[in-house]
């Protein structure tokens, strides 16, 4: 201490100097010990331990890493799941990057850019969507493929001024889609139902659109997607996309209890298993399913 003070008196401009800058150091560490402790919290508190992520190796040892089979599922799979529908809920994702024309009587002019999903009607209750109007399509809408929207708040009054939208129609694409809900400001973090997308974002998704609508108009994957070694990546072919073993379709499943989650991990294995059977897989299953926090965890969320 007498040490300190003899250097504070002999050049107190260094010494303060000094002082502020571990000041700073100390504020910078826990600011960023802070952000950290705040980004890792559980997005779905009280729930997150009944969503789980199904993995499924479509691609074979040869494009493993470190034996992890890919986050995403490649169609075929995806569409594979949603038929048996042996989760509470469930739902098959992807990113969708369209654009909407406002109406004659919004201030906005030009076409805005939407950051939204293609989701299957369970999505909504499944990930506890709050809403301000209206509500999620129902699984009648989703199988006839009916072109139906839910919107966020933000886009609602950019479209149309704010209020209760429900029933109007919002151009999107230049295709009309008849609203049925307007969703509260939701905007998880991370955004933990888009495995490889932008996993921070300041603002919440935009639009939803049903599934299988969108891939019925070939509405383009705006996400990422993955291909296996020697492979090419159909890119803008959509149906090319569909017809590959690129993975690029999240999923969810909801279970509801330890049993739920056996049996649905033996589905999985015997789900593999008769691919292999089949000739489409060559290599014995090598599938995953995790909760939530431990995805976020496999994916150092």
């Amino acid at each position: 201490l007498e040490l300190a003070v003899r250097s504070l008196r002999r050049s107190p401009g260094l010494t303060a100097l000094m002082m502020l800058t571990i000041g700073f150091g100390v504020a910078a560490s826990m600011t960023m010990h802070s952000v950290v402790r705040g980004l890792s919290a559980d997005p779905m508190p009280g729930k997150s331990s009944q969503l789980f992520m199904p993995q499924i190796d479509s691609w074979g040892p040869g494009d493993r890493f470190h034996d992890e089979p890919p986050d995403a599922l490649n169609y075929t799979d995806a569409m594979a799941l949603m038929r048996q529908h042996l989760a509470t809920r469930q739902s098959a994702i992807y990113a969708i990057s369209p654009s909407a024309m406002p109406t004659d009587s919004s201030r906005n002019r030009g076409p805005i850019m939407l950051d939204g999903y293609a989701v299957y009607s369970e999505f909504f209750p499944m990930l506890e969507v709050p809403f301000q109007y209206g509500h999620g399509w129902s699984a009648q809408d989703d199988a006839d493929g009916l072109p139906v929207a839910v919107i966020s708040d933000r886009l609602n009054r950019q479209v149309f001024g704010g209020g209760n939208s429900i029933g109007k129609t919002i151009d999107i694409d230049h295709r009309d889609y008849r609203i049925v809900g307007v969703t509260r400001d939701w905007n998880p973090q991370p955004r933990f139902f888009d495995v490889e997308g932008g996993h921070y974002s300041v603002d919440g998704p935009e639009v939803f659109l049903p599934f299988q609508h969108s891939v019925a108009i070939h509405m383009i994957n705006a996400g990422w997607d993955g291909c296996r070694k020697g492979t090419s990546d159909p890119q803008g072919d959509f149906v090319g996309l569909q017809r590959s073993d690129c993975v690029w379709i999240a999923y969810m499943a909801e279970l509801s209890d330890a049993a739920a989650v056996r049996r649905y991990r033996q589905y999985l294995d015997d789900y593999a298993s008769d691919q292999q059977k089949a000739g489409r897989f060559r290599w014995a299953p090598n599938n995953r399913l995790r909760d939530l926090p431990a995805f976020l965890d496999v994916e150092h969320l």
